[in-house]
């Protein structure tokens, strides 16, 4: 059973660290840019590719240093991703992000893992995070595609009609999500039709 706490992170509040900037490195930044492109996050690694330097290439709130990395990288950082397949070196970063209380992320070590980044499916301000438990990223592609192809272009304008009726609504926390609910049921049961017809 999954058991994991789904949340949704503001990382341009706190300081990421990235370990590595190889292909798998570059593959996590990409991920963090992409979902949050003012992410604060520094890098170290003692090797970086050119592939590497050309996505961070005039992005300020990424800062690259080629060297290994020592404990004191650790500092201010609230959130740890590694992308390194030295595994001495994950098992010694995984006992100082424990004893500091730091979330941590190692690519391919789940058992290592405090949390995992996910597929993400995202138009507009709509944003789905899909979680196979680190047992298939496969599938969460896959179900991330279908999912992309699922939803309608217009669903970002539905989610500003939305917020504007809700701004506009008055009377307490309940009887707004009473009237919202009833909102948003006649949406579905409207979209339900015109797929039908």
């Amino acid at each position: 059973m999954n058991q994991l706490f789904p949340i949704y992170i503001k990382l341009d509040q706190i300081e990421t660290l990235l370990v590595g900037a190889g292909p798998v490195g570059l593959e996590k930044i990409q991920a963090i840019i992409s979902n949050s492109p003012h992410a604060n996050v520094m890098v170290v690694a003692e090797d970086v590719c050119v592939e590497f330097y050309e996505f961070v290439k005039n992005k300020e709130n990424i800062k690259v240093h080629k060297r290994p990395f020592t404990a004191v990288d650790l500092f201010a950082k609230q959130i740890v991703v590694l992308a390194t397949n030295n595994p001495k070196l994950n098992n010694y970063v995984r006992e100082l992000c424990s004893n500091h209380h730091i979330l941590l992320n190692v690519a391919d070590k789940p058992s290592l893992c405090d949390f995992y980044l996910g597929s993400v499916v995202q138009k507009g301000n709509l944003k789905i995070g899909i979680s196979t438990n680190g047992k298939s990223p496969t599938i969460a592609k896959r179900l991330k595609e279908f999912l992309n192809e699922l939803l309608p272009e217009e669903i970002d304008e539905t989610l500003h009609l939305m917020a504007d009726l809700r701004n506009q609504l008055s009377g307490d926390l309940k009887e707004k999500i009473t009237v919202l609910n009833a909102h948003t049921e006649q949406l579905i049961k409207q979209n339900e039709y015109d797929r039908a017809n």
